[in-house]
């Protein structure tokens, strides 16, 4: 029950958090913090818990490589939201990710060639983000029930992804643990409120940030067995939180 109100209240907290940062330093340093491990760390760590070491090993391995879909999504979405709205954009984003999802749980590979394959896939959209054109973002004043409804929304699909994930075994539970889950809110939102040009500069400040993200699945599959859930759940998460701080670091200087 406690790592079930974790999730459900620090999933919404980090999207309100990104919010916040985005209105306050722009769309590339809030994609670093939307892509910190708050909505899979909490799914893998219940996993172990009901499962054991092994079981959680499995999906977390299998979680380093859904992070493949999570490049194929920005991709999408980005091409999408030049001329669509934000719910065709979304769906046909969500269906492309359970897609490659489903083509992935068939597949077996070690940790490291799971982390490779996440790496390449989010370096190569990172290319092509960086060749499409970005307008200048749309200026609007968020309405006062902004924040409250991205954080109702991301606890909403927090709750569909983990009840549809709980039965399915570790391989298809890690593979969708990755799920855009707060990504899809606040892109669709940035989508709605300010434009395809803010969803571009998002995207580009999320997709190098997802490099963490599958780092700390990567930890957590290759250390949970030979090192406890507690030495990996930290010692993933503190990577994770370093990466990430350190990329928002490098971003602020280049903005100089």
């Amino acid at each position: 029950m406690t790592i079930l109100a974790l999730k459900l209240l620090l999933a919404p907290m980090l999207v309100v958090a990104s919010s916040l940062v985005g209105r306050r330093w722009g769309p590339r340093l809030a994609g670093i913090v939307v892509v910190l491990p708050i909505v899979a760390g909490p799914i893998l760590l219940i996993v172990y818990l009901d499962h054991g070491s092994h079981f959680a090993a499995q999906a977390a391995r299998a979680a380093t490589l859904g992070v493949v879909p999570l490049a194929l999504f920005a991709l999408v979405f980005a091409y999408l939201s030049r001329h669509r709205g934000w719910l065709f954009t979304l769906i046909t984003a969500w269906v492309t990710v359970l897609l490659a999802d489903l083509v992935l749980a068939l597949f077996s590979v070690p940790a490291g060639i799971a982390l490779a394959l996440a790496v390449l896939a989010l370096h190569g959209a990172g290319l092509l983000l960086r060749r499409f054109d970005a307008p200048a973002p749309e200026r609007v004043a968020a309405p006062w029930w902004d924040l409250p409804a991205r954080a109702v929304a991301t606890g909403t699909l927090v709750l569909l992804i983990t009840g549809l994930a709980a039965s399915l075994g570790p391989t298809v539970t890690g593979v969708l643990a990755p799920f855009p889950i707060a990504l899809s809110v606040v892109c669709a939102f940035v989508l709605a409120q300010q434009g395809h040009g803010a969803v571009i500069a998002l995207l580009r400040g999320i997709v190098p940030g997802l490099d963490g993200f599958a780092l700390f699945c990567f930890l957590v599959a290759v250390t949970i067995e030979p090192l406890g859930a507690a030495a990996a759940f930290s010692l993933a998460t503190g990577a994770a939180v370093l990466f990430a701080a350190s990329l928002a670091a490098l971003k602020a200087r280049r903005a100089e």
